[in-house]
């Protein structure tokens, strides 16, 4: 298979940027999207160029590091499935591909394809933990927990934390990421002494870190590739505007 790729190449945050031409051969159809970049990358470095700068680790799907705006589709075109996970079967001989960072206000371009996403790590950090001393681990069933809510929180946990929820918002807006991380915790018993605080602290940092409104485009969930729902939302506005009237009327 033979590809023509435009891929961004910028040096640092600062820098303006540009899609530079790239054309690769030899391309399988059972090699992974990355593994395609890789090929790329040892023929620029036999020709003594600098070989494009992306994310990776685990290139199982899990880690959610490969974040890659393909054809203007974060991830990429295949649905439900990371960048790692996306096999150039999906595409024919020919092809003109177009390979972008995700875009973000909040998300600075560190060089080429990498972002910086720590803005995620930080929300995290604001509240998306349990603190509270529950003592020593019990027996799985000594906590009674609704199967419904259980099978939600998971639905919520699933979340990776990739941040294509905000390459495909038009608004940049981590609805999407920081109501899964808010409800995983709010619909479990363990969550509920700092349910309260945990979003009222983690919305405050959203608006910090420069994210932009939701607007209900559901371009998020569509793009999410674990399927996180975006009624979690909904309920995690529930629990905001709760929070909010509680420490009014205290």
């Amino acid at each position: 298979m033979r590809l023509t790729l435009f891929i961004w190449r910028q040096k640092n945050a600062s820098d303006k940027g540009k899609l530079e031409k790239h054309e690769v051969e030899g391309v399988s159809g059972d090699m992974s999207f990355l593994e395609m970049l890789d090929v790329l990358n040892e023929k620029l470095i036999l020709q003594g160029k600098e070989p494009v700068v992306f994310d990776h680790d685990c290139r199982e799907g899990i880690c959610g590091a490969c974040s890659l705006v393909i054809n203007g589709i974060p991830h990429g075109p295949e649905l439900k499935t990371t960048t790692c996970q996306l096999h150039m079967r999906k595409f024919k001989d020919g092809d003109t591909i177009y390979i972008e960072p995700f875009r973000g206000k909040a998300f600075p371009v560190v060089k080429d394809l990498v972002v910086d996403r720590t803005a995620l790590d930080r929300i995290m950090e604001a509240g998306g933990f349990i603190s509270i001393n529950t003592g020593a681990p019990q027996d799985a069933n000594a906590l009674p927990v609704p199967r419904r809510d259980a099978e939600l929180a998971m639905d919520a946990a699933a979340c990776i934390g990739c941040g294509a929820c905000v390459a495909a918002c038009p608004n940049g807006a981590v609805m999407l990421f920081l109501s899964a991380k808010v409800e995983q915790l709010a619909l479990l018993p363990q969550g509920q002494p700092e349910r309260k605080k945990r979003v009222l602290s983690m919305v405050k940092q959203m608006h910090q870190e420069g994210f932009g409104s939701c607007s209900n485009l559901y371009e998020c969930e569509a793009a999410c590739p674990k399927e996180v729902s975006i009624r979690f939302i909904s309920w995690m506005n529930r629990d905001y505007m709760k929070a909010v009237c509680s420490d009014e009327n205290e």
